[in-house]
């Protein structure tokens, strides 16, 4: 029998492809906020963002994560939307 060379807690595919959209969305959402021109707003902002997601770092259901995604997705089209606004 072959023996894996993986270590046991390596990714599978899905869920690496998985952990790099997160991380994606996570800098995606930063860059957005440093748009914020009021810094109270953009640090609370920042503040925010980095404690949804070190709070759900440890999820592992992936019909929860997939829910998150979508919610950080639509939180960041907000933001974004409200940037164009007031830049208007």
């Amino acid at each position: 029998m072959a023996v894996s060379r993986l270590p046991p807690a390596a990714f599978s595919l899905k869920q690496f492809m998985q952990r790099q959209k997160v991380l994606g969305l996570y800098r995606s959402m930063l860059r957005t906020i440093r748009q914020v021109p009021d810094e109270a707003d953009r640090k609370y902002l920042q503040d925010w963002a980095r404690d949804e997601f070190k709070r759900n770092k440890s999820a592992t259901n992936q019909d929860a994560i997939r829910m998150m995604i979508t919610q950080a997705n639509n939180h960041l089209e907000d933001l974004r939307k409200s940037l164009a606004l007031a830049k208007s």
